[in-house]
C-alpha cells in the first residue's frame, strides 16, 4: 500500500504541477488547453503526457498518462487545504448518466491527483460534476475528445521516439464514441424525453431518409430582466428558424437567439421590447417537501390556449442519477411545459421546468409504471448562465405565502409561449405518446 501511494505522489507531483518536471517537450494546445510531454526531474527520463486548463470555479483540471498507460486527472486550487500524501474520495458525474467514485491522493496541499479507470467515458462526455470533500464543481469538458487523443498520441510516440523528436501532439483526430444501435434494457439509466418530436429508434439496416415537411413546435418560456431576455430550454427553439413567443392574450414578436448552453439545456432570446414585471429569481435554496407551482403550454393547439397550472413538491434535490443540477418534482408536466417556470409559494424562480422520466420504457424494464417524476434546472444553474450572458435579473427571498391563482396570475407577465417551425419527418408528425416537457 505504501509503494502504490508513493508511486502515486510521484505522479501528480509531475503530471498535475510541471514545475516539478522537466518540459514540455513538444506541445498540446487545444483551445484553453495547453500541456506536452514532461520528463522526471530526478532521472531525466520521459515520465508523462498532460494537458491541463483552468476554470471560472477557480479549479485548474489535468488530463494525464504516464508511461505505464494509466490516466491520471489532477485538480489544482488555491482553495484546497489538503494534507499532503492524505487520501480524498472524488465522485465524478458524466452527462448526468455514469457516476465514477475514484480516489485522489494530496500531491500539495493545495493538489489532488486521481488515478482514472480509462478514457473512453471522459472522451465521450460534455460535463463533468465533480464532488470534492463536500463541495461540488462543475466542467464544460469543451475539446475534450481531442485533449485526450492528443495525450494519448504525445505518450505513444515519446515512448518511441524520446522527447528531443517531441513536436506538436494537438492534430490527433479524436475516435468518435461507440455507439451502440440497439439500447440495451437495463434499469441503471432510464430515459427522460424531451417535447421534440421522438425520432423513431435506430437500427442496424439503414433506411431511406423519410420525407419531410414543416412542422409546428412550442414550448415554453420567462421573460427574466426588464430588458426582455427571455429564458427557454435549449431543446426547445433546437432546430427552429424564426422564434416567435407572445404572453397570452398579447400579439407574437419575433426573439432572437442571444446564446445556448446545449449541456445544461438552456437558451436565452431576445424580445423587441420591455417588460415591466420580469420573474424574480429565489435568492435561497429550495428544501425536499417545499411546496411548487410548475406553469407552460403543455399540448398547445390540442388543449387551451393560455397556459395551465399545475402544482405539487420538491421530491428531491437531484435529478436522474443523482444529477444535482436538477430538481424533481411531483407537479404534472406535459409536452410544451418545457422551458416554463418552477415557482414557490411566494412565486418567485426556483427552476426551469425540463424534463420527465420515460415511463413507458421504465414500465417496459422494471414493470411498474412511474408517476409524477418529472425534472427542473436548479436556479445555480440558470444563475450561472445568465451571468455569462450579462443578464440583468432580480433576485428575493421568499415572504409571504400566496395562494396558487395569485401565483399564476402574477405569473402573466413572464410566462412566454414559444413557438417555431421545424423541418420534421412525415411519420412523426403526430404527437409522440408519452412525450415529455
Amino acid at each position: 500500500m505504501r509503494s502504490m501511494v508513493c508511486t502515486v505522489l510521484a505522479l501528480a507531483a509531475s503530471s498535475v504541477m510541471p514545475a516539478h518536471a522537466a518540459g514540455p517537450f513538444g506541445s498540446i494546445k487545444i483551445d484553453n488547453w495547453k500541456g506536452g510531454a514532461y520528463t522526471d526531474d530526478k532521472t531525466g527520463t520521459f515520465n508523462h503526457c498532460s494537458a491541463a486548463t483552468a476554470y471560472l470555479n477557480g479549479i485548474s483540471f489535468n488530463i494525464s498518462r504516464n508511461i505505464a498507460d494509466q490516466w491520471v486527472l489532477g485538480f489544482g486550487s488555491t482553495s484546497f487545504h489538503f494534507t499532503k500524501g492524505e487520501t480524498i474520495p472524488v465522485s465524478l458525474l458524466f452527462d448526468g448518466q455514469t457516476r465514477l467514485q475514484v480516489f485522489g491522493i494530496a500531491a500539495t496541499p493545495q493538489i489532488l491527483a486521481a488515478p482514472f479507470p480509462g478514457e473512453s467515458v471522459l472522451q465521450k462526455s460534455h460535463l463533468m460534476v465533480a464532488q470534492i470533500n463536500g463541495a461540488t464543481y462543475q466542467f464544460q469538458l469543451k475539446f475534450v475528445d481531442r485533449v485526450v487523443a492528443a495525450v494519448a498520441s504525445c505518450v505513444a510516440k515519446t515512448k518511441t521516439t524520446g522527447v528531443d523528436a517531441a513536436g506538436d501532439f494537438s492534430n490527433v483526430v479524436a475516435r468518435p464514441p461507440i455507439q451502440t444501435l440497439v439500447p440495451s434494457p437495463t434499469p441503471t439509466a432510464p430515459a427522460t424525453s424531451s417535447p421534440s418530436t421522438t425520432a423513431p429508434p435506430p437500427s442496424a439496416t439503414p433506411q431511406p431518409a423519410a420525407p419531410t415537411r414543416p412542422a409546428e413546435k412550442s414550448g415554453t418560456g420567462i421573460v427574466v430582466s426588464r430588458n426582455g431576455h427571455v429564458l427557454t430550454n435549449y431543446h426547445v427553439i433546437d432546430g427552429c428558424g424564426d422564434v416567435h413567443g407572445n404572453l397570452t392574450g398579447e400579439a407574437s414578436m419575433v426573439l432572437r437567439p442571444v446564446s445556448r448552453d446545449q449541456i445544461n439545456d438552456l437558451a436565452l432570446l431576445q424580445a423587441p421590447r420591455t417588460f415591466d414585471e420580469p420573474a424574480i429569481i429565489r435568492g435561497t435554496a429550495i428544501r425536499p417537501g417545499d411546496a411548487i407551482v410548475a406553469i407552460g403550454y403543455p399540448f398547445h393547439g390540442l388543449l387551451t390556449s393560455d397556459f395551465t397550472v399545475t402544482s405539487g413538491i420538491i421530491s428531491s434535490l437531484s435529478g436522474l442519477l443523482n444529477d444535482t443540477r436538477y430538481l424533481q418534482i411531483s407537479a404534472e408536466v406535459q409536452s410544451g411545459n418545457s422551458g416554463g417556470p418552477l415557482l414557490d409559494t411566494s412565486g418567485n424562480l426556483v427552476g426551469v421546468v425540463s424534463s420527465k422520466l420515460n415511463a413507458i420504457k421504465v414500465a417496459k424494464v422494471t414493470g411498474d409504471l412511474p408517476q409524477n417524476v418529472n425534472f427542473a434546472i436548479k436556479t445555480g444553474a440558470v444563475r450561472d448562465f445568465l451571468d455569462n450572458g450579462v443578464v440583468s435579473y432580480k433576485t428575493a427571498e421568499p415572504k409571504d405565502e400566496l395562494k396558487t391563482a395569485e401565483i399564476a396570475r402574477r405569473a402573466r407577465s413572464y410566462t412566454m409561449l414559444i413557438s417555431c417551425t421545424t423541418r420534421a419527418a412525415e411519420q412523426n408528425s403526430a404527437p409522440a405518446q408519452g412525450a415529455a416537457p
